[in-house]
């Protein structure tokens, strides 16, 4: 009976789309930038079965970089180091510039995966 009034105090808060800006981190947009470009990275280099060796040599980084790549630990890289990964897997990335609508409160950066 307890555990049933401790369950219905819960509530849900929606999500902002970013799950690092919900926990406040200071780089929130970078950090979600960051995780999308490895997801594609990530995604690319499962299909091609790769062993993280070979996709360390395609991508000119050790393999523990390509360990700390596949489970999310990014830290240690850029944003731009993680485009340039795009690029040598044969994949082009095309950043648009545009204002941002007057709707919007604030700019920010997407990244799609075609």
């Amino acid at each position: 009976m307890a555990r049933e009034k401790r369950e219905r105090k819960r509530t849900v808060t929606p999500s902002s789309g970013n799950v690092f800006a919900d926990l406040r981190l200071a780089d929130a947009r970078e950090r979600q930038t960051k995780v999308r470009l490895a997801f594609a990275i990530n995604r690319i280099l499962e299909q091609r079965r790769l062993p993280q060796t070979k996709a360390a040599r395609l991508l000119g980084i050790n393999q523990p970089k390509i360990s700390a790549l596949s489970n999310y630990r990014l830290d240690g890289f850029s944003v731009e180091r993680l485009m340039h990964f795009l690029t040598a897997l044969g994949q082009d990335v095309e950043i648009v510039i545009r204002s941002k609508p007057d709707s919007r409160h604030e700019a920010r950066i997407v990244v799609r995966a075609a």
